[in-house]
């Protein structure tokens, strides 16, 4: 007999069977439609964009708009939790957590709908943050040009923490990303006969020692930067030479500077690579994200009024090298993500994840109060 849970971890778990690929989350969509659908939609605007949703809910003397962000996307993993509730997509799982931030968006909204404030507030619903990146294209969207917030805030589950607790921090909280590709091209032969080919499996594995470099050689070592290489493909028998391989990763760095500075000696070994292999090589830098850079002044702000009222225990952290595409909404509107406790052993994108699942419902009694207050101190 299963044990009854609240109205919100029911909602989670329906989301979490669900998770689908950036720009094809129609099921989330549906079904974060239908929700909305069932509210009281007097003071309600909705508005679709490619397959994510805003919704407006109006306020009785608005002064500013408020944002608040949810992403819907799931990762292309096998789940493997102890879950009754498991993804019922194969090879998808909610292994980041975005089925906790839609739920967690839905009570915000739900709040707001039955206890009207002064202000408008504005639901966002972001798909493709996992790849190949949504927050982007939707804040250059007529519709969300349209509502554009005043201040946004967005939270992300972290593992780490215990629940009841939340994190963050005012400036760069998470690092600029960047996709990595790279694609070689030689001549394949018979095993026998090295000479008459050119081995892409030797190149590749000569580049990969050779990108460890750029970190310890090029970038002083008080400026954090990260170029990790999680997958490579070569070959196609034991006794073929390859004629192609490819190497998967992603760069990491806590300034945009440093970013460029690490593309330009990737870009210099690669080239080193054709010239010392006699190959062609591609280099595709994929989904770039900008660092998620939180506003110091309504950052220092929302810190000090969680810390005053005991709805949670803030933590001052640390920077991170998670990558996030909520940073292009930060670069435009002034606003904060935080971090928010969900204390489970398996880290973010593990096919074991499992969140405590009482952190949704403190999460939406934490934005629902501080929005409220927000407001009121507006309209003082």
């Amino acid at each position: 007999m299963e044990i009854e849970v609240s109205p919100y971890t029911a909602i989670r778990r329906q989301l979490h069977q669900i998770p689908e690929p950036g720009f094809k989350e129609f099921k989330t969509q549906r079904f974060l439609l239908d929700y909305i659908a069932k509210l009281p939609q007097e003071r309600l605007e909705i508005q679709t964009w490619e397959t994510g949703i805003l919704v407006k809910i109006h306020g009785k003397n608005p002064k500013l708009t408020y944002g608040y962000r949810a992403d819907m996307d799931g990762l292309p993993i096998k789940e493997e939790t102890s879950y009754t509730f498991q993804s019922t997509h194969e090879g998808y799982m909610h292994a980041c957590g975005h089925d906790l931030h839609m739920t967690i968006g839905l009570g915000i909204l739900t709040h707001f709908v039955q206890n009207e404030i002064n202000d408008d507030l504005v639901i966002i619903f972001q798909p493709a943050e996992e790849g190949p990146g949504g927050a982007q294209p939707m804040l250059n969207s007529a519709q969300l040009r349209a509502w554009k917030p005043d201040q946004i805030f967005a939270l992300h589950v972290a593992p780490e923490y215990p629940v009841g607790t939340i994190a963050t921090r005012p400036g760069i909280l998470f690092a600029n990303t960047s996709e990595l590709f790279i694609d070689l091209k030689g001549k394949g032969g018979h095993a026998a006969y090295p000479h008459q080919a050119n081995d892409m499996v030797v190149a590749a594995a000569q580049l990969l020692t050779q990108l460890q470099t750029v970190i310890s050689r090029n970038i002083d070592p008080l400026n954090s930067a990260v170029i990790t290489v999680g997958k490579i493909e070569g070959g196609t028998k034991q006794n073929i030479i390859a004629e192609k391989a490819r190497l998967e990763g992603t760069i990491r760095t806590l300034s945009a500077e440093t970013m460029v500075l690490v593309k330009s000696r990737i870009e210099a070994l690669v080239q080193g690579i054709e010239v010392g292999f006699a190959c062609q090589a591609e280099i595709d830098y994929g989904a770039n994200y900008r660092q998620v850079y939180n506003n110091e002044e309504l950052t220092n702000e929302f810190m000090d009024w969680v810390d005053q009222s005991d709805l949670m225990k803030v933590i001052h952290c640390r920077e991170a090298m998670t990558g996030e595409d909520y940073g292009y909404f930060l670069d435009e509107i002034p606003g904060f993500m935080f971090w928010l406790g969900v204390d489970t052993s398996y880290g973010l994108h593990h096919s074991k994840l499992e969140p405590d699942e009482r952190a949704i419902e403190q999460a939406i009694r934490l934005m629902s109060a501080y929005i409220t207050w927000k407001s009121a101190q507006q309209h003082a």
